[in-house]
């Protein structure tokens, strides 16, 4: 459960550098490397061939052969990074390389059928089909030559053995041109999984997300030593930077809508970044052979380890219920460490609340009330992104029965990466006060409307 807000503050100012958090690009890694040394070939090789290797169901093979690899030669934290990043790509492929099940359901394959879709004409993806080919269960057993290496490179870099936000997209982006612009269309994944092109602009669309951010935690950090000096024109001036942060996020959050194929993200991506915690294809986890004898349990991707909204959920003091805080704390865990420790600075600091609604702070109140309404509008926003890209798709794949496009299994139906246990719908998402976290990289973290617009607003008499 997350801790209560601390009454001894910081006296410190707050400073980015401090927690390796990038004053031009935010959270995400600056200037990734695309590349490892010589002797690390073998992981890069078959990275390079994810969608190919797993399209032809020829993974698994592929990784059973590769040899054990010590990780004594990475050097550096960019070399850990993309090695974290190569190692848990391969391994969401090699277990949901067949796609997922439960043992009573009927086979879901990569089979030779592609879908064109008429929104995305350019997009020509490998789908599954329900006959015709053999099928093996989601695999439970990481082989001994990737899970050791997986299992050592996460640890020196504190980050879990699985593919989270901070490496599929924090890590996981490059410059075309690199004195161009940071935009999609000078923009390139380096490790790439099945899904095309939508796979390819999910990624970098929430890359662009991380970047729209910087302006918002730059202003954050700003105000923060401005309730620490005092200054209120520096507050002021920084709680309306921040308002129009959030606002810049949710534009380009929009971006999803042009690159991104509903049906392809739910029936391909979508699998592809689940996880092995709370996900009934497989309850009791994955084994890291070599690394433990028991099953692990961890959660897939989810924007829930977003550093960016717990840093702003944190300072603007808005609260969640007590599951859904308590799911927003675990969630820290697959965090770089040095931006989880940036968010318990921000919450044992001076509380932005409690400044705005002393006496003679009209102007920053009015601003503090602002930047809650544009989380409102993100969310609500973000409502309409998770209606399109996972109710309805579940909608259309189950409607659709035994065709060429796939419907997701029925444990499965309405969820995401599976990271909690109820299943999802939206009527549910506007009454728990909290969206259900069923949607990789597109949840947001922000309580109801209600919640923010009510008793969390503050009143400006």
């Amino acid at each position: 459960m997350e801790p209560q807000r601390q009454s001894l503050k910081t006296t410190l100012p707050l400073c980015l550098g401090r927690y390796h958090i990038s004053e031009e690009f935010g959270f995400l890694l600056p200037n990734p490397l695309k590349e490892l040394p010589e002797y690390y070939q073998p992981w890069v090789e078959i990275a390079n061939k994810l969608p190919y290797l797993i399209e032809r169901h020829q993974l698994r093979a592929r990784v059973n052969q590769m040899p054990l690899l010590s990780c004594s030669l990475l050097h550096g934290h960019h070399q850990l990074r993309l090695a974290h990043l190569v190692l848990s790509a391969v391994t969401m492929g090699y277990v949901w390389q067949e796609g997922e099940r439960q043992p009573a359901e009927p086979p879901l394959c990569a089979c030779a059928v592609w879908k064109s879709s008429s929104s995305f004409p350019a997009q020509r993806i490998l789908l599954h089909s329900t006959s015709g080919c053999s099928w093996e269960a989601a695999q439970q057993v990481l082989p001994r030559n990737l899970a050791v290496p997986m299992v050592g490179v996460s640890g020196s870099l504190g980050l879990p053995p699985i593919l989270a936000h901070s490496g599929l997209v924090l890590a996981n982006w490059t410059k075309k041109d690199p004195k161009g612009p940071l935009e999609i269309s000078n923009l390139e994944t380096i490790v790439s999984l099945p899904g095309g092109e939508s796979l390819r602009g999910f990624v970098l669309v929430t890359v662009l997300v991380e970047k729209a951010a910087v302006p918002g935690i730059k202003a954050l950090t700003q105000a923060t030593n401005a309730i620490l000096q005092p200054n209120e024109d520096t507050l002021l001036k920084a709680l309306q930077r921040l308002r129009l942060s959030i606002q810049d996020i949710t534009r380009t959050l929009g971006q999803m809508h042009d690159y991104v194929d509903p049906d392809i993200f739910y029936a391909v991506i979508r699998i592809f970044l689940s996880g092995w915690s709370g996900n009934p294809v497989m309850p009791g986890g994955l084994v890291y052979e070599g690394a433990s004898t028991e099953p692990l349990k961890y959660a897939g991707g989810s924007a829930a380890q977003s550093t960016v909204f717990h840093a702003f959920d944190a300072f603007l003091g808005v609260r969640h219920s007590e599951e859904s805080a308590d799911f927003l704390y675990r969630m820290r865990d697959y965090m770089p460490p040095s931006h989880k420790a940036f968010i318990e600075e921000i919450h044992s600091g001076p509380s932005l609340r409690d400044h705005v609604r002393a006496p003679g702070h009209a102007r920053c109140l009015q601003a503090y009330n602002l930047c809650l309404e544009a989380l409102v509008e993100l969310r609500s926003y973000h409502i309409t992104m998770v209606t399109k890209y996972l109710i309805t798709a579940a909608a259309r794949a189950r409607s659709r029965g035994p065709s060429h496009l796939p419907g997701g299994p029925r444990a499965l139906e309405n969820r995401g990466t599976g990271v909690r246990g109820s299943t999802c719908s939206l009527l549910e998402t506007k009454s728990s006060g909290f969206p259900d976290p069923v949607c990789p990289w597109l949840t947001v973290l922000f309580s109801q409307e209600k919640a923010i617009l009510g008793p969390q607003r503050l009143p400006l008499g």
